[in-house]
């Protein structure tokens, strides 16, 4: 199977446009062993001016990957412990990028199940520490190029995509998770009948046309 990444031009849109249309893509990591990864099928927005944005306080050496190029990896640790990966979106100088949340893992599954042991596969990358544990991303990882065929970590599209989140869908948009900040702002999005999402919550209500 060939495996063509996004084209950077994918990314160059809002995160609040990437973000939905990234479900279904296929996240792929090559190492010596093989290839894995999957479908993605939760994401999460953050976006230029949003107070739970790691670029809301200005560039730093930690964040300096969110302010573009757009079409990389940002790589962070949290609570000392997990790796979250994001793509970068927006030109360089807009910090923006979308977290991918949760993916099917459905290439290389022996691989992720000895990065990661799970329980079952549902559990194995249902979750942004989850999924980077299982296909081995961490801070070497920041920076590198998601639209490059030899990257050791890039999104890939998916041929069958209409089919896949036909069947997977419809999109559902809710409240991000995990947050002490914009929580409450409708920037995660899954494909709804995936059994691999982290979490179900209610839809977003639709805004009010009043």
């Amino acid at each position: 199977m060939k495996l063509a990444p996004l084209p950077r031009s994918f990314f160059g849109p809002s995160a609040a446009v990437v973000a939905p249309r990234l479900l279904g893509h296929w996240l792929i990591r090559q190492l010596p062993e093989g290839v894995c990864g999957g479908p993605i099928v939760e994401t999460e927005a953050y976006l230029v001016g949003d107070p739970a944005s790691h670029g809301y306080g200005g560039q730093t050496a930690r964040n300096g990957v969110m302010y573009g190029p757009p079409g990389r990896a940002y790589v962070y640790l949290i609570y000392g412990f997990h790796f979250c990966v994001n793509a970068v979106c927006q030109p360089a100088g807009r910090a923006e990028a979308v977290l991918i949340r949760a993916i099917e893992a459905e290439f290389g599954e022996e691989f992720m199940r000895q990065n990661r042991p799970a329980a079952s596969l549902l559990s194995l990358c249902n979750g942004p520490g989850k999924l980077c544990a299982a296909l081995r991303i961490d801070r070497q990882l920041d920076g590198a190029d998601l639209c490059a065929a030899g990257s050791p970590l890039f999104i890939a599209k998916n041929p069958g995509l209409e089919r896949f989140r036909l069947r997977r869908g419809p999109v559902a948009t809710t409240a991000r998770i995990g947050l002490t900040k914009a929580a409450e702002r409708p920037l995660r999005f899954v494909l709804d009948k995936s059994e691999f999402i982290s979490r179900r919550l209610r839809p977003a209500a639709a805004p009010s046309s009043r």
